[in-house]
């Protein structure tokens, strides 16, 4: 592609862009969609009337539109369109959008005085769309089917299963068939649920506002087939879903606004569909023809020229932080990356500098040295492998080649997603840096929707296709340390399938640093963690942290409230988007 022929004047044009941006004042619903970088701290183009059709696409196909089977962050943000959880973050702009509220709770929760034992009271007259009451049985159904059921339930964190009591030994729903399910979990009526933990969790409230927590009606449940007759508890229901290709949400009759405080619930309808051409989503976009890319992950660095050198279009854009890192993952079990000095023969050799510039330059984000991005609570600056310029040091990587035994260099393959043209560019920029020290990159692409549940995040399949290096990027779970570490670099985060520590780091004093800091009551002391893990990883050097990731996101004229939530790593928040349309 000729992306880095469109990146190279990006600067001049960015900055004539900006100053022409000055021109597009804010305007009323009835009109335009407010001026550059508005939804960062504020909703644009108000509106509070109801109706209207909000269209979204999607490059790739979910992971699962199942609440119980998905982790990707844009899942987690629309699902709660039709599945409520016992809490949830505040559709707000600005960092208001980080605070956590009560969903299907009446309040958050309430601590034991050493953060082992968590109640929550939920609210009355909550429904399926059915009709039948949401009782507190429901959500201890869909934690238990969530998190205890790999087999079925692929997708998804596993915190559930790590800190309540008993969890090593429960076998889940589909196996055991008790009467009462996990014990830890108890339901002493249908308005309370209690959770005990096998150790302190003082971030518990953050689990709580997972889709795991969304109430599953056991007699509903089908396993992995649930994701074609999903029962709402939210604003809307499915009115069709098609896997692969389309969903259609239209208004749960169920649902009542006297029992949810979160929701504005405007438009009458939602149709999202899947498998489009990025580049069919960005022209989509800019012909206001679509509502949002639901990915959520910004324009594709082929179609920023046509934005940033157009002082409208510029206008109508969101340059948001996302919260997430950019990275390359080296395997351990993979050789030679069983050896730390080839490790950091490749931290060396990384050019960060091209790879930013590969995935459509500042605006993208910028180069970054840790795991943990700026954004992040714990978030400590520091520099492991500097290189000048951030541009790689040729002469650094061929001394430790010649340490871990490779003086001449190696063969390896890397990975990263078919639709994500920019992390294909940006595994491209790493294949020529790599080949200048001898090591010979083969790039294998993969869908999106299959990554990490069939390639990458299996580690039989990495084993025996030697891969070596993945490319990925990450956002934290919860806006701390832990909720951006855990599922990442601990070693009870590796799974069969569907994981995402894909370097399979396993290290005891990373575990237990983890373990000890998210116990500790002391929010300064957890804080400090979180950079001292982060340093302890970049020590073991099996993460070449890459960019810290911006999204550049438009806003058609159509949109109606919009905001960037940064608790859904910096997409637009679809709970209160709408359309004139």
């Amino acid at each position: 592609m000729n992306t880095r022929k469109a990146t190279a004047a990006l600067a001049l044009v960015t900055a004539m862009a900006l100053g022409a941006s000055a021109c597009g004042g804010s305007k009323s619903s009835s009109g335009g969609s407010g001026k550059k970088d508005d939804a960062l701290t504020q909703i644009v183009n108000k509106s509070d009337k109801k109706g209207g059709t909000v269209t979204l696409e999607d490059s790739d196909v979910p992971d699962s539109l199942d609440p119980g089977n998905t982790y990707y962050g844009w899942v987690q943000n629309f699902s709660r369109l039709y599945a409520r959880t016992l809490l949830t973050f505040k559709p707000a702009p600005g960092k208001d959008g980080l605070t956590v509220v009560p969903d299907l709770a009446t309040g958050l929760g309430t601590p034991s005085a050493d953060a082992k034992t968590w109640t929550y009271h939920l609210r009355t007259g909550v429904k399926f769309q059915d009709g039948s009451p949401v009782t507190s049985k429901d959500v201890k159904y869909a934690i238990e089917r969530s998190n205890f059921a790999p087999d079925v339930m692929s997708n998804g964190p596993k915190y559930f299963a790590a800190y309540l009591q008993g969890g090593d030994k429960y076998q889940g729903p589909y196996k055991d068939k008790s009467a009462n399910g996990l014990a830890s979990i108890e339901t002493p009526d249908p308005q309370t649920i209690v959770f005990h933990l096998n150790r302190p969790f003082a971030d518990f409230d953050y689990l709580a506002t997972f889709s795991q927590t969304s109430p599953v009606q056991q007699s509903k449940d089908t396993g992995s087939t649930y994701v074609q007759h999903i029962q709402s508890t939210g604003p809307y229901m499915f009115q069709s879903y098609a896997e692969g290709k389309e969903a259609v949400l239209v208004r749960n009759p169920q649902w009542s606004k006297a029992t949810d405080p979160v929701r504005t619930a405007l438009p009458d309808k939602y149709d999202i569909k899947f498998k489009i051409l990025q580049k069919t989503i960005d022209n989509n976009l800019l012909a206001d023809n679509i509502t949002v890319d639901s990915a959520g992950t910004g324009v594709d660095s082929s179609s920023q020229s046509k934005i940033l050198g157009n002082p409208k279009r510029l206008a109508n854009t969101d340059d948001a932080i996302a919260g997430a890192t950019s990275y390359m993952a080296m395997n351990l079990h993979v050789a030679p990356f069983d050896n730390v000095n080839c490790r950091i023969a490749v931290q060396y050799a990384v050019d960060k500098k091209s790879v930013v510039e590969a995935e459509g330059g500042a605006v993208k984000g910028d180069a970054a040295s840790t795991l943990l991005p700026p954004s992040v609570n714990g978030y400590t600056k520091f520099d492991e492998y500097p290189t000048p310029n951030n541009a790689g040091d040729v002469a650094k990587a061929k001394e430790y080649l010649s340490k871990c035994g490779k003086p001449n260099g190696f063969h390896t393959t890397l990975t990263a997603r078919t639709d994500r043209q920019t992390e294909v560019d940006g595994a491209t920029a790493i294949q020529a840096a790599l080949k200048k020290v001898g090591i010979i990159v083969d790039i294998k692409t993969f869908p999106a929707g299959k990554y990490f549940s069939n390639y990458a995040g299996v580690p039989d399949y990495v084993h025996s296709h030697n891969i070596g290096l993945m490319m990925m990027a990450w956002g934290a779970d919860w806006p701390t340390g832990y909720g951006f570490l855990d599922q990442i670099v601990d070693g009870s985060a590796i799974k069969p399938s569907g994981g995402n520590n894909l370097m399979e780091l396993n290290d005891p004093a990373i575990n237990k640093a983890l373990a000890d800091a998210i116990s500790n009551t002391d929010a300064a002391a957890r804080t400090k963690a979180w950079g001292d893990i982060d340093k302890m990883v970049m020590k073991n050097a099996s993460v070449v942290p890459l960019i810290y990731r911006k999204n550049l996101l438009y806003r058609p004229p159509s949109a109606t409230n919009v905001t960037v939530a940064e608790a859904y790593l910096g997409m637009y928040d679809y709970l209160l988007i709408g359309s004139t349309k």
